[in-house]
């Protein structure tokens, strides 16, 4: 059901610095900044930094409302159900155990 980590995100307070400590120290490829973000690319895994954002990841999945039905079915909280985004893709984001918010993610054809 679950392909792979698809994108990371974590919060920043300095958006600036950790985008120069991220591709100048560390040499990861940026590959999208905005505003409030950037994104750098790292062996295929999209890595996001975020300004007023929680840690989250999402995880790439073939079709997420079935992915949702069957997650939910096993007691899975979710914290929004599947929904249409800008960026093409179809999400819905669940927090585990411990409250680590997981987002599943497909891209529409």
């Amino acid at each position: 059901m679950i392909e792979k980590v698809y994108y990371i995100r974590f919060p920043v307070s300095d958006l600036k610095r950790a985008v120069s400590f991220y591709e100048n120290t560390l040499g990861l490829k940026k590959t999208t900044e905005w505003s409030t973000g950037a994104i750098f690319d790292v062996g295929g895994v999209q890595f996001g930094l975020e300004l007023g954002r929680k840690q989250e990841i999402f995880l790439l999945v073939d079709d997420v409302d079935e992915a949702y039905k069957n997650l939910k079915e096993k007691g899975v909280k979710f914290v929004t159900e599947p929904k249409d985004q800008p960026w093409g893709a179809r999400t819905a984001t669940f927090v585990d155990s411990e409250g680590n918010m997981f987002t599943l993610e497909h891209f529409k054809k």
